[in-house]
């Protein structure tokens, strides 16, 4: 999902995948940084069961200082930036491609659909015989809402962002709290609401215990079994408005060369670096003060009408220090000694599909109780460094499988089956010793 738009085959000519040669190679090594970022957020509350625990025993993991400041810091630089990091280059390629097409003088509709129906059946397969988490199968679905903007204004890009990014997060927490209370009166809302919370906490322990099972089949089938119970939550849909909205921040960076010509986008990367970081700062930063005073029983979200508000702000502080790792990365990338430093994560990029499912598949062998079973036992740092490890050892594996190959495994099975015929796999010898460029 990064190719390039120059060159571009002659008007007319068939669809095939992206040369090597075709790719942007700072593409390639931001998705890298952000899978890394992911696959921290994912064992950090998923994977490693924080967010299935009981908020005092959660708590309990996080007592010793250590375990507080590492917390902090991945809230503060982690916690849904790098996702957010990810969506909008989903959105940037997205870009590039409808660019190629449109050179080719074809329409994207036809193949990107079988793209995205592809990753569609790649994700519903991870999601229910896997991890419950999957995001390929939001990224599909969300996808052909993307379509309907390739048209549109960049005014009208924009207006949808606004509204998605902010009145959506501010409306939806704000109508979920009012329209119980307008209809049944505010005690009987205030039972429901704990009614709810009740069974949404009887519903994690379930799969907690699940999880915690030394029998594969018991672990797998509590997975898919807690599938059905969110699929159908409006906290999904408010997460797919979101997700849309960064596909279309991507959009509008692809068409205006954001990352295909840093240079010429240098001052706008810059105001990125500063503003970014302040609405960064600003967004995070209060998000954690309202936190700690959450634990402490100073605030609380059902009498402080306030804290409804806090939605929208969030999403601006992921926004910005997601904007500040993006500029960042591209103006560092600029210089010849940071190149040759952040290209070790190109590799990765390339194939983040495969990388991806492997970090899902090694993480149940680890935390599940099957497995490993540190499930609901790892504290926040041993959380993050064994996250690490696994992803230091994906690093010259990439590389060594694209030393060989094309593709990754994950991305050829993608590649064959929109395109409805196998794709050469090995490296051809020129191709083997040749170097992508941007």
């Amino acid at each position: 999902m990064s190719e390039s738009p120059d060159p571009a085959p002659a008007s007319g000519a068939g669809a095939r995948p992206v040369d090597l040669s075709e790719r942007v190679t700072l593409l390639d090594v931001l998705r890298g940084f952000a899978l890394c970022g992911v696959f921290v957020s994912n064992s950090f509350t998923w994977f490693s069961g924080r967010v299935l625990l009981p908020r005092e025993q959660a708590q309990a993991l996080s007592a010793p200082v250590l375990e507080t400041v590492v917390t902090a810091l991945y809230n503060f630089f982690v916690n849904q930036k790098f996702v957010t990091l990810f969506s909008f280059l989903f959105g940037l390629g997205f870009s590039i491609q409808l660019t190629r097409a449109e050179a080719r003088g074809a329409s994207i509709v036809p193949l990107y659909s079988r793209r995205l129906l592809v990753l569609l059946g790649i994700g519903l397969t991870h999601m229910f015989a896997i991890w419950t988490g999957d995001v390929l199968s939001t990224y599909a679905v969300v996808g052909f809402a993307l379509m309907l903007f390739r048209q549109r204004s960049d005014r009208t890009v924009l207006a949808w962002v606004v509204v998605l990014h902010v009145a959506v997060p501010l409306l939806v927490p704000l109508l979920q709290h009012s329209v119980p209370i307008l209809l049944h009166g505010a005690q009987a809302a205030a039972e429901a609401a704990k009614a709810s919370e009740a069974h949404d906490a009887q519903m994690r322990a379930r799969l907690l215990a699940g999880l915690s099972s030394d029998s594969f089949w018991t672990t797998q089938a509590a997975n898919a079994g807690y599938v059905g119970y969110m699929l159908p939550q409006v906290k999904r849909l408010l997460w797919m408005s979101t997700i849309l909205a960064r596909f279309l921040l991507g959009l509008l960076a692809g068409r205006h060369l954001l990352l295909q010509d840093v240079e010429r986008n240098r001052p706008l990367h810059r105001r990125l670096l500063v503003w970014g970081l302040v609405v960064g700062v600003l967004g995070n930063g209060t998000w954690l003060v309202v936190m700690r005073l959450r634990q402490a029983g100073l605030v609380n979200p059902e009498k402080d009408a306030w804290m409804h508000l806090m939605s929208a702000l969030q999403e601006l502080g992921y926004l910005g220090l997601a904007a500040v790792y993006v500029a960042g990365f591209a103006l560092l990338f600029q210089r010849e000694r940071w190149q040759r430093v952040m290209r070790v994560l190109a590799p990765v990029g390339r194939m983040a599909l495969t990388n991806y499912l492997l970090e899902s598949v090694v993480s149940i062998c680890i935390y599940d109780g099957w497995g490993l079973g540190f499930i609901g036992r790892m504290p926040p740092s041993g959380c993050v460094a064994l996250t690490l490890a696994v992803f230091a050892l994906q690093v010259p594996f990439s590389h060594w499988w694209l030393s060989r190959f094309r593709f990754g495994p994950a991305e050829w099975l993608w590649r064959s089956l929109t395109y409805g015929r196998a794709q050469p796999m090995r490296l051809v010898p020129r191709e083997a010793t040749e170097p992508a460029v941007g």
